[in-house]
C-alpha cells in the first residue's frame, strides 16, 4: 500500500515538471534528452512534403489481373496514358532552396510541387538524380531565404547517438520520431531503391518518410532517410539513411550542373575477408576487402594493386565490404586522391590512387544496322569501362552490348544488356565486328549471347 501510494505522489509530480522544463530553454545535452520541443522548433521547416505527379502508359486489356492470361498477352489491348501521383519528403539544404529527397520519390516526374511547414508552396524542378543511390536533387523555383538543415560529417557519427526522424509518413502530415543510431555500415540490408551504405536506425520510419531528415540533438542533418526492413510494410525499428557526406557530393555536383551523378571507377571486383580467407593470406584477423579481379584500365591497378592484395582503409576509415570502399571512394570524389592502406604478404603500405571517372576507351562507337543487316533495327555499342558500369556488366567481359534489340532481334531473343560474344563461330570484339557479320546474310545465324553471368547460344533463318 506504501509503495502504491509513492508511487501516485509520484505521477503526481510530473505535470508540474513537465510544464517547468517546457517554460525555458535546455540548457544541457542531459535537458535536452528530456525535451526535443526547442530542437524540432528549429528544424522541422527545412523538412518538406514532395508532391509528384508523373504520367505512365498503361496497356488497357480484359486479361490485366488474370496470373495466366496476362503473360500470354501481354501485348493485347489498347494502350492508355494514366496519372500517378507520388507522395515523399524532401529536406531544405541552402538558403536559395536547393532539396535533397530520394529517386523513387521524384522518378520520371512531370510535376514536382512542394510544400512547406508553414503552408508556403513551390514547383521545383530536378536537377540531378541517381537510381542506384536513391538521391534527387532538386531546386525551388522563385524561393529565397529558405530555411534549413546543416550537414554533419556523417563519419563522425556514432552508434547509440540520439536521433529525430522527420517527414510525413502515410502522407498524415510532418511527423517526429526519435531513437538512436543503432549501426553503421549497414550494405545489402535495406529493401528499395538504393544499394550502398547506410546509417541505421531505430526511429520508426514509414512509407512516406523517404527524403526526410535524420537528425542529431544538435539539429544536424546526419542521413536521409530511404527505406526499411520490413515484413508488414511498416516500421519494425529498422530504418536505413544514406549518410550526410554521400548527400554533400550530389549537391555539390548538382551546383556545378551536373544532371547525373559521375563516381569515381575503381576497376575491381571483390569480397570481404572472412576467417578462412584471413587464416590463407596470413593475417592476424579477419577484415577489410581482398581484391579478386582489377580491369587492366583500373586506376587502382595502374597504382600497384593486383589480385590477392587486401584493403584495410581508404582515407583512415576501415573498410569491410566492397560497398563500404566504394562509398569511401564517392564521398573522395573525382579528381581528388585517396590513400588505400593495402596489406601483400603480410607487409602494410599506404598507396595513393588518384580517382578518375570510366574510361571511355575503347570507344564505344555506337551502330544502329540498317536494312542489308540480319537484324535490321539492331543498336549496339562496343564495350568499354564507362560502358560496363551503366548495364552493370561483368567487369572482365568483352564483346558488343545491346542498346536496343530492334523488332528482329527482339524475335530472336535478344534483350536490351546482353552481350554478343560471337557470331557462326566468329569472335566479335567491337560493335563494328557485329555490323561487318551480320551484313554478310547466311542462310543461318548462330550467335553467343551473354546475359548476366549465363551465356546461351540462340540461332535463326533468315
Amino acid at each position: 500500500m506504501g509503495r502504491m501510494l509513492l508511487v501516485v505522489l509520484c505521477l503526481s509530480l510530473l505535470p508540474g515538471q513537465v510544464e517547468a522544463q517546457q517554460a525555458r530553454v535546455p540548457q544541457s545535452l542531459a535537458e535536452v534528452q528530456l525535451s526535443f520541443v526547442p530542437l524540432v522548433k528549429e528544424a522541422a521547416p527545412a523538412v518538406v512534403n514532395i508532391y509528384a505527379r508523373r504520367v505512365v502508359a498503361e496497356r488497357n486489356s480484359p486479361f490485366m489481373g488474370d496470373p495466366f492470361f496476362q503473360g500470354l498477352f501481354r501485348n493485347f489491348g489498347t494502350i492508355r496514358p494514366r496519372v500517378q501521383n507520388s507522395l515523399g519528403s524532401g529536406v531544405i539544404l541552402s538558403e536559395d532552396g536547393i532539396v535533397v529527397s530520394n529517386y523513387h520519390v521524384v522518378a520520371e516526374a512531370t510535376d514536382i510541387r512542394v510544400v512547406l511547414n508553414d503552408r508556403r508552396e513551390f514547383d521545383a524542378r530536378v536537377l540531378l538524380s541517381d537510381e542506384e543511390s536513391d538521391l534527387a536533387v532538386l531546386r525551388l523555383e522563385n524561393a529565397d531565404k529558405m530555411p534549413f538543415l546543416r550537414l554533419r560529417d556523417s563519419d563522425s557519427v556514432e552508434v547509440g547517438e540520439l536521433t529525430l526522424a522527420i517527414g510525413n509518413p502515410f502522407g498524415v502530415g510532418q511527423t517526429v520520431s526519435s531513437g538512436i543510431v543503432s549501426g553503421l555500415a549497414r550494405s545489402g540490408t535495406a529493401t528499395g531503391s538504393a544499394r550502398g551504405y547506410f546509417i541505421q536506425t531505430d526511429a520508426p520510419i514509414n512509407p512516406g518518410n523517404s527524403g526526410g531528415a535524420l537528425i542529431d540533438t544538435q539539429g544536424r542533418l546526419i542521413g536521409i532517410n530511404t527505406s526499411i526492413l520490413t515484413r508488414s510494410g511498416g516500421s519494425n525499428g529498422i530504418g536505413f539513411a544514406i549518410p550526410a557526406n554521400l548527400v554533400a557530393r550530389f549537391v555539390d555536383q548538382a551546383r556545378t550542373g551536373s544532371d547525373t551523378f559521375e563516381r569515381p571507377w575503381a576497376g575491381m571486383s571483390g569480397q570481404p575477408v572472412d576467417a578462412d580467407i584471413a587464416a590463407s593470406l596470413g593475417l592476424e584477423r579477419p577484415g577489410g576487402m581482398v581484391i579478386s579481379q582489377l580491369h587492366p584500365l583500373s586506376p587502382f591497378a595502374d597504382a600497384g594493386f593486383a589480385a590477392g592484395d587486401v584493403i584495410l582503409a581508404v582515407d583512415g576509415e576501415p573498410v569491410n565490404t566492397p560497398a563500404e570502399m566504394l562509398f569511401r571512394l564517392f564521398v573522395t570524389g573525382i579528381g581528388a586522391t585517396a590513400t588505400i592502406e593495402r596489406v601483400r604478404n603480410g607487409q602494410k603500405r599506404e598507396i595513393t590512387v588518384k580517382m578518375i571517372a570510366a574510361p571511355h576507351t575503347p570507344p564505344r562507337a555506337t551502330r544502329s544496322l540498317d536494312q542489308r543487316s540480319a537484324l535490321p533495327g539492331l543498336r549496339i555499342s562496343t564495350i568499354n569501362p564507362a560502358v560496363i558500369g551503366e548495364y552493370g556488366l561483368p567487369l572482365g567481359v568483352k564483346g558488343a552490348v545491346v542498346d536496343e534489340p530492334g523488332q528482329y532481334g527482339a524475335r530472336v531473343g535478344l534483350r536490351t544488356g546482353d552481350v554478343i560474344l560471337e557470331i557462326n563461330e566468329t569472335q566479335v570484339s567491337t560493335s563494328e565486328d557485329v555490323e561487318r557479320v551480320l551484313h554478310q546474310r547466311a542462310s543461318m545465324v548462330s550467335m553467343t549471347v551473354q546475359r548476366g553471368t549465363e551465356r546461351f547460344v540462340t540461332r535463326f533463318r533468315l
